[in-house]
């Protein structure tokens, strides 16, 4: 089995391309951008500009949501984006997080996962949507096209743009609780998985996707590489918080964990304050035990880290999406944690590919 460790960027148009372009020199497999217009930039056009600046790296939102995104936009623009990068172009969605906390609203529903996932999909294979699919997405006050009195006019939607040979750009599903899972095991070409890195929850939560129909199974990993493990703990502390409450968006805790970890999820929960997202020195990390950031993340010792990867890569996960050192951690250190992965986990990595 091939595995693809893919890194994580912002969508800021100044950082993605040359953020992409580091990673294929060092690498990397694939590079995703997070889609939050209020904390950074338009993730299409950031992967637009990363395409020019790479001719290997695969390119992917990290993730997307059902509630910004219209599904004929978004599909449009991620076709876009693979046929500028040649073919490389992911399109990763989500219930929402940042992006809806900072226009006052919560996750989107599942049902409107599933519906967005269908639509987006269709859209991609060149295939008609019919305008009864697409009422939910209509404003309070809209008029139908009807009311214009055209000789003739549109019966359906699609992209008549998307040459007709076009691969479908893959539509990938990231989940945490167990409709979600399902969800994306039904319907996503890839299912991502967000539940850490303790192998029983990775077991899990690919079961239930493999269940409902999942072929490849991917899975975002909190993983910081440095010889000094309380190092590395301080490092990750920020974006394992922000994993940490997916498992708890609402307060309740919707999938398998044992009770101490089940605590400091709740813990982590109450005290998320949103205005220090992913941050290392927030009322959230620290809540953090070392005992629940060891297991539920991957810190440590290169050794130490290429064996967790190794552990899940054998439950049947072939791709990893790496998130390293928090936005506000030391960059001194931050750095020295991303060169040790680089140098010393990813070709171990490459090894375990190579072996397969």
């Amino acid at each position: 089995m091939a595995v693809e460790v893919w890194t994580t960027g912002i969508a800021h148009v100044s950082y993605a391309p040359r953020a992409a372009a580091r990673a294929e020199a060092a690498g990397w497999d694939g590079m995703v951008v997070v889609d939050s217009q209020n904390l950074s930039g338009d993730p299409f056009v950031a992967l637009a500009l990363a395409a020019r600046e790479t001719s290997r790296l695969r390119l992917g939102t990290g993730v997307t949501n059902p509630a910004t995104r219209h599904p004929a936009a978004a599909a449009a623009a991620i076709a876009s984006v693979d046929i500028a990068s040649g073919g490389r172009a992911h399109l990763g969605v989500g219930r929402g997080d940042s992006a809806l906390a900072h226009l006052g609203m919560a996750p989107a529903p599942i049902d409107d996962l599933a519906h967005f996932v269908r639509i987006t999909r269709a859209y991609l294979r060149g295939e008609p949507v019919a305008f009864d699919d697409l009422r939910r997405y209509e404003r309070d006050r809209a008029r139908p096209v009807e009311a214009l009195g055209l000789a003739d006019r549109p019966h359906d939607s699609r992209l008549h743009w998307l040459p007709a040979d076009h691969a479908p750009v893959p539509v990938e599903v990231v989940a945490t609780g167990p409709r979600a899972l399902a969800l994306a095991g039904e319907l996503a070409d890839r299912v991502l998985l967000a539940v850490g890195a303790d192998p029983q929850r990775v077991e899990w939560a690919a079961g239930v996707a493999r269940d409902a129909g999942a072929a490849r199974i991917g899975a975002f990993v909190n993983v910081v590489a440095h010889h000094d493990v309380r190092e590395a703990r301080r490092l990750g502390a920020g974006g394992l918080t922000t994993f940490a409450r997916f498992s708890a968006m609402d307060g309740t805790v919707r999938s398998p964990i044992d009770a101490d970890s089940e605590q400091v999820v709740r813990d982590v929960h109450r005290a998320y304050d949103m205005h220090q997202h992913t941050r290392g020195g927030s009322p959230q990390a620290a809540k953090l035990t070392e005992s629940f950031i060891d297991r539920f993340g991957i810190v440590g010792p290169p050794e130490h880290c290429v064996s967790r990867l190794r552990q899940l890569a054998d439950l049947g996960v072939d791709r990893f999406i790496v998130v390293g050192p928090s936005i506000d951690a030391d960059r001194a250190q931050a750095r020295v944690a991303v060169e040790t992965f680089t140098a010393e986990v990813l070709p171990a990595i490459r090894e375990l590919t190579h072996a397969a």
